[in-house]
């Protein structure tokens, strides 16, 4: 396996999220360290490949990164196969020519959904490319679970649990609004791990009337407080925020006093947890492993206890949502926990 000579590059794209710099260790520690590659970074994602705006990424600089929240190499949410008005560019072609250019024998490219897409157009494009999975909406078909949702799931828990006193202080209804756009895998986990009594997600049509009867049967019962957790997505064809019409609704149909929490980008940052630290740095040592191989157009997978691959192509245009079966759904609904089904 001849590697020595082979350069890659890495970029990180959409939003930012935590382990993205343990991921970028993880494929540049055993890139340089094991197989003597050489490693360039792309500043802020597609943009730069598309400015040829990259440095050499040295062994030192990826030291002291796997604690570090965001990104050292810069994100941005440019979609280069994305048209836009009456431009002349070809950002399709201009990434493929500096490609090229700069030698490369392999792209990195880690991201959540859209990148993924990116990625697998730029296969087409006769590209060599591996797709690392990130988000913390943990929706990226194909994997059990990506990076960074397991740290946004202890950031969402902390702030539940820090509402239950405020809520039972004030005999109020909490809501509390977590990302996951169209996924409700967040709220699900937050909302049973921080104890919500109703948790609504994108995939699960809900009954508001039903909801208020739900909250009103726990006032009857001389509940003092009720959380309330909910998916960003629930409210997709309504202008105001999922939280700000759901207390809304909530106030209104049951007369109790409701408050709402949009917990919003705190989600995204910080420092990783344990958990996406690793994850992160088995998908980049993985990544580099399948480089060595000469194994290219593949996005690296979490499967039940093993880290594996997946064609890209398999990967675009998917989205990982919640099975309406889900076992968790399920429990929830025996712990007498409301999902509003109608």
């Amino acid at each position: 396996m001849n590697t020595k000579n082979k350069r890659i590059g890495i970029l990180t794209a959409g939003g930012d999220c935590p382990g993205l710099n343990a991921a970028i260790r993880g494929v540049g520690k055993t890139a340089i360290v094991k197989y003597n590659m050489e490693v360039i970074g792309f500043s802020s994602g597609f943009l730069g490949l598309i400015n040829k705006d990259y440095f050499k990424l040295e062994e030192k600089m990826l030291s002291g990164i796997l604690t570090l929240g965001g990104t050292i190499l810069g994100t941005s949410r440019e979609k280069p196969f994305k048209k836009t008005g009456h431009l002349s560019i070809n950002k399709p072609k201009l990434i493929k020519e500096h490609y090229h250019q700069l030698g490369l024998d392999c792209l990195v490219c880690i991201g959540g959904n859209g990148t993924q897409k990116t990625a697998a157009g730029l296969v087409e494009e006769g590209l060599n490319i591996i797709g690392l999975p990130k988000t913390i909406d943990n929706d990226v078909w194909g994997t059990d679970e990506t990076f960074g949702f397991d740290s946004a799931l202890w950031i969402a828990t902390d702030a539940i649990d820090r509402l239950h006193s405020t809520a039972n202080s004030h005999k109020r209804i909490m809501v509390i609004e977590v990302m996951g756009h169209n996924a409700g895998w967040l709220t699900l986990y937050a909302g049973m791990a921080g104890g919500g009594d109703v948790i609504l997600i994108p995939e699960l049509d809900y009954d508001m009337e039903r909801v208020n009867k739900y909250l009103l049967n726990r006032a009857k019962k001389k509940k003092p407080y009720s959380i309330v957790v909910i998916a960003e997505g629930i409210n997709k064809h309504k202008r105001d925020s999922a939280a700000s019409y759901i207390s809304s609704q909530i106030e209104k149909g049951t007369g109790i006093e409701t408050r709402k929490t949009i917990l919003g980008y705190i989600q995204r940052g910080g420092s990783p947890s344990p958990y996406d630290r690793l994850l992160a740095t088995s998908f980049g040592s993985h990544a580099v492993e399948l480089i060595a191989k000469g194994e290219y157009g593949k996005m690296v997978i979490k499967k039940g206890d093993h880290i594996s691959d997946i064609p890209l192509s398999e990967v675009g245009s998917k989205v990982r949502l919640v099975p309406k079966d889900h076992p968790l759904i399920q429990r929830a609904l025996g712990l007498d926990i409301c999902m509003g089904i109608k």
